[in-house]
């Protein structure tokens, strides 16, 4: 359904959350996925051996690393991590220079856990953290401020979890599509 949108990249969570799946599930929808659509892990504070194991055995594309992983495993996986932050103030700026990562996904810092907790977070901060590298910009958004995001931080990507389900781990198809027609639109302006 996703890709039917105009998803240009899949997440699939690795991590304990209601979005979780299994290496099984994820290499049968990968089966049937057309070609140059990006496959991304999601992982937190994975062993590096598992999310390589994962990489493979499922053809995954990227690994996105939303835990507290080092910036050794980092380049262990480069140019195949996307290293994401929890934002809450300036202070994660100082860190982005030690990882390297093919981008940086940012979302606002919850006590919930990582990701798709729908925490939104200063995007003045994404702009400052575009010197560093590619920036993915993630947590809070949703069909009705996507638009506005894309327009003032001019991220690599957006990325959404909460933004457009319908309850915990159930994407509501309107909702994507609203998503996603949003964010293309502001990104030709």
């Amino acid at each position: 359904m996703a890709v039917e949108a105009g998803a240009d990249a899949l997440g699939f969570v690795f991590a304990p959350s209601p979005r979780r799946v299994t290496v099984e599930q994820v290499r049968e929808i990968i089966r049937h996925l057309p070609p140059f659509i990006t496959k991304v892990g999601v992982f937190v504070d994975s062993p590096l051996k598992a999310v390589e194991q994962a990489l493979a055995y499922c053809g995954l594309d990227l690994a996105q690393l939303h835990g507290e992983e080092s910036p050794e495993c980092c380049q262990a996986l480069y140019p195949r991590a996307i290293k994401g932050f929890r934002v809450k103030d300036e202070g994660f700026l100082e860190r982005l220079p030690a990882y390297r990562a093919a981008a940086f996904l940012l979302e606002g810092h919850s006590e919930k856990g990582y990701g798709g907790t729908g925490t939104g977070f200063d995007w003045g901060l994404a702009l400052k953290a575009k010197e560093h590298g590619r920036i993915i910009l993630s947590g809070g958004l949703t069909p009705d401020n996507v638009g506005e995001a894309v327009r003032r931080v001019r991220p690599y990507g957006v990325d959404v979890a909460s933004g457009v389900e319908a309850s915990p781990g159930r994407k509501d198809p309107e909702k994507v599509r609203a998503f996603i027609r949003a964010a293309r639109e502001a990104s030709l302006e």
